[in-house]
């Protein structure tokens, strides 16, 4: 299998130079690294071809590695019952790239794109309505992303006075608490509360 779609690699490359830049093959799986700004023509070709017929689209994500100046991956997933086989398309994109839409040729690719703009911040130009879609309107920031806080910037409560829901910037109410990640077997060094109980 992994000779076959090896094959397909180097037959996918070959046909959209310029465009698809490299390949690879991992556990049973084909990787195609693409250029973001062709990602349209390289779904295209995967469709339309008689040799790929990758015609079942399953995905749209993203992952992010903030210390790379290109710092998103966006992962495309494909399927070719034709073939029996997958296809994982990746294209790097920086905060600023704008990615095309794949909508044209699939159109269950709406809420992918938007779902991964919402969560990563990727833009995907000529997309129809490039609203958040798991967040609130006023959301800031995009929760995904390795340098989102933790704790977020604003809670949300409803508020019985105002009957209405109000957004707050974020309180800690707890006071530093100290984690000493030991194995719960090893057990800690220092009496732990209730111990003094169990002595004798």
């Amino acid at each position: 299998m992994d000779e076959k779609l090896q094959k397909l690699g180097e037959t996918i490359v070959a046909a959209l130079p310029g465009a698809a830049t490299a390949h690879s093959v991992a556990f049973g799986d084909l990787t195609v690294m693409v250029e973001a700004a062709k990602i349209v023509d390289v779904v295209r070709f995967l469709r339309d071809d008689p040799g790929c017929r990758f015609v079942n689209f399953i995905d749209v994500t993203a992952v992010d590695y903030p210390g790379r100046e290109k710092r998103f991956e966006v992962v495309y997933h494909l399927l070719s019952p034709t073939l029996n086989a997958r296809i994982r398309l990746k294209a790097e994109a920086s905060e600023a790239t704008q990615v095309p839409s794949i909508i044209t040729v699939f159109p269950g690719a709406d809420w992918f794109e938007r779902e991964c703009y919402d969560l990563y911040g990727v833009i995907f130009t000529g997309h129809p309505d490039m609203r958040r879609l798991l967040t609130d309107y006023g959301f800031d920031g995009h929760p995904l992303r390795k340098d989102f806080p933790l704790s977020g910037f604003v809670e949300v409560r409803y508020d019985d006075q105002e009957k209405r829901v109000v957004y707050e910037p974020v309180r800690l109410n707890q006071e530093f608490r100290k984690f000493d990640f030991l194995s719960p077997w090893e057990g800690a060094d220092y009496l732990l509360p209730g111990d003094e109980k169990a002595g004798s």
